[in-house]
């Protein structure tokens, strides 16, 4: 269960390094192994790759209406292998697609995180506290 934020800095090839915290699990669940992709909020998904594969085939079986966010996540999905150093490789093209920059923040998602450009998350954040909570979860108390 992934949880929590990180502030990370992305060196210049396009490299961050994964929080100690979550790095040990992902060595023992996954042997450092993750799938990127797309998200259409615009960030990116950061998945161990045993629960990748399950959503993969999910969303292989989507319906033809669905053929846009298909191509978005599948057609974006790349693998990459955590080093030595913990550190993962962000693709050229995914880091473009979510404006990332050099100052990033990993969220824990339960199952995933969210990488997001820093600047993004705080325009994404702001709007998200702006709105209204959603019907959905108005019997939730904190």
């Amino acid at each position: 269960m992934f949880q929590g934020s990180s502030a990370l800095t992305m060196d210049a090839k396009g490299r961050i390094s994964i929080p100690t915290r979550h790095r040990d699990a992902l060595l023992s669940q996954v042997e450092g192994r993750l799938t990127l992709t797309r998200h259409p909020d615009g960030c990116l998904l950061v998945y161990p790759r045993a629960e990748w594969e399950k959503k993969r085939e999910q969303i292989a079986a989507f319906p033809m209406q669905a053929r846009g966010l298909q191509r978005l996540l599948l057609g974006y999905a790349q693998d990459v292998q955590m080093d030595g150093s913990g550190r993962i490789l962000v693709a050229p093209e995914l880091r473009q697609a979510a404006g990332m920059q050099r100052e990033v923040l990993l969220l824990g998602m339960a199952s995933h995180f969210e990488l997001w450009d820093s600047a993004r998350w705080a325009e994404r954040e702001a709007q998200d506290l702006a709105n209204d909570i959603p019907a959905a979860l108005e019997t939730f108390s904190f």
